[in-house]
């Protein structure tokens, strides 16, 4: 087995699009795995009657995943990779963290993100919560590698609850202001005026600029898609909340005084 690891990063491409989280930890995992020197580990805590005293840990994460892995040669495997991970620390810990990702993948795939959630987001979260699992985790306890799925499972599922309050609580505001504004929008004349005279008197007041009003407009009240949006103007769906949540609480904040001032 060998311990020292030297390969060099990919020449950029401007071409190319970022590699997500879990692409990126499998990257440098399979680096490990299939470089000049290549990161083995044992095979007999592995495999029963192994070809050869030593596996790449690709294939020691890809036998774990077939049927014919028993539970006791599982349980032996994930114990000695996190006894790795916790007492030699780098390369092994990425070694670790990258064992849970075919499971990962599976999970994330099945969860319905809110749709101002990247996905980067949600792997980032996922993968550091079984970064830190591993140093805290029991090397006694039964199913290790269990604990790490649901430490992940468990902190994914605490991000999209929150973000789902905040999209709520986001909503809820600026619903009282735009999508309800006749009560506290009349003209000088007290007839009541529609949203998009509002928004157009808060750009004149440069509350929200035009693109920010428009924005605000084509999401709120055509309800497109905030992803067709994002893709027209070149930015991530979440960036494009945030744009979105900034001016609406002016527009809020506005639309509070004038209220105040009648």
């Amino acid at each position: 087995m060998h311990n020292r690891h030297q390969f060099d990063r990919p020449a950029a491409c401007p071409r190319v699009h970022a590699r997500s989280p879990l692409q990126e930890l499998e990257q440098a995992f399979l680096a490990l795995a299939r470089g000049v020197e290549p990161l083995t580990f044992p095979a007999h805590l592995v495999c029963q009657e192994p070809d050869s005293a030593a596996w790449p840990v690709d294939r020691v994460r890809c036998h774990l995943a077939h049927p014919s892995a028993g539970a006791e040669l599982r349980e032996r495997t994930w114990r000695e990779v996190v006894r790795r991970a916790r007492e030699l620390g780098a390369p092994w810990d990425v070694v670790a963290v990258a064992m849970t990702v075919p499971v990962l993948r599976r999970m994330l795939a099945r969860l319905s993100r809110p749709g101002h959630l990247e996905r980067a987001e949600v792997e980032q979260e996922a993968l550091a919560a079984v970064a830190v699992t591993l140093r805290t985790i029991d090397l006694g306890a039964e199913r290790l590698d269990r604990e790490l799925f649901r430490a992940a499972d468990r902190a994914v599922h605490r991000l999209m609850y929150a973000a789902r309050r905040s999209a709520v609580r986001e909503t809820s505001d600026v619903a009282t202001h735009v999508a309800q504004p006749c009560s506290v929008a009349p003209t000088d004349h007290g007839s009541p005026v529609d949203e998009l005279t509002i928004l157009a008197h808060a750009v004149r007041a440069r509350v929200v600029d035009a693109t920010e009003a428009r924005l605000i407009a084509r999401t709120r009240l055509d309800r497109e898609p905030m992803g067709r949006l994002a893709a027209e103007r070149g930015v991530s769906v979440r960036q494009l909340y945030r744009r979105r949540n900034t001016a609406e609480r002016h527009l809020a904040a506005y639309l509070r005084r004038q209220a105040q001032e009648r």
